[in-house]
């Protein structure tokens, strides 16, 4: 007999235990900390098309790396059903460091957004408070602001040029894929963490005068880590 009083009354704490799930129709915004980190690659720097190292000038071989950069990160979530939703990222402009590594000198600073757009898949539904998701979609990355440093424009001197070098990089269309779970507290409020990984090309040209074109083709790829706050209505 107690043991099916326990029974029943274990039964009953499960049955009125909140999941506070999704539903079709929610918006879900989250905001916090995103940090960009970049898995970067890149070729040789090029001046007029020829390797800086091999123009007799006794110039290594150069290539650019982008350093690592964290904003005010921010995504919005619709949900279609329980399981399936339309996700996008945003977030204030990101600032990153280039370096041009075996020259010893930072290149450049440039700012950059990267919206990204994915179908999301939750896991849970409509079952559980702890709902993970993975999610693929687009991201688009338009780069502003782009500006050479002072080292990079010393040592291009020295090679000859008579004034600053102008920075340019193409804006960059690729796959992005996503991971991370909401933690629902109640109705309306939630914690996240989300990773996305993004497929980011660009050409970076240094415009020189008095030398030429300085450029290089960068994969910047980076992994975006975001932990969140969120509020679901």
């Amino acid at each position: 007999m107690k043991k099916s009083s326990a029974l029943l009354l274990l039964a009953s704490a499960i049955t009125i235990t909140p999941a506070f799930a999704y539903e079709k129709g929610d918006w879900i915004i989250r905001a916090g900390l995103a940090s960009v980190q970049p898995n970067d690659d890149s070729t040789p720097l090029t001046l007029n098309g020829t390797e800086l190292s091999q123009l007799g000038l006794g110039l290594p071989r150069t290539e650019a790396s982008v350093e690592s950069n964290e904003q005010l990160g921010i995504t919005l979530t619709h949900m279609l059903s329980q399981n399936w939703g339309i996700g996008l990222l945003v977030a204030t402009p990101f600032s990153h460091d280039v370096n041009a590594d075996a020259l010893g000198v930072k290149a450049a600073e440039v700012k950059h957004l990267p919206p990204t757009l994915t179908a999301q898949y939750y896991f849970n539904g409509g079952n559980n408070s702890f709902q993970p998701f993975i999610g693929a979609g687009i991201n688009y990355t338009v780069f502003f602001d782009e500006e050479s440093d002072s080292q990079l424009n010393t040592a291009l001197a020295g090679l000859g040029a008579t004034g600053n070098a102008d920075v340019d990089l193409d804006s960059s269309v690729g796959l992005a894929l996503e991971a991370g779970f909401d933690y629902r507290l109640d109705d309306n409020w939630l914690l996240n963490l989300s990773v996305w990984y993004t497929d980011i090309e660009t050409t970076a040209n240094f415009e020189t005068p008095g030398l030429g074109t300085i450029s290089t083709d960068v994969d910047i790829d980076p992994w975006v880590i975001l932990g969140s706050f969120g509020y679901s209505f």
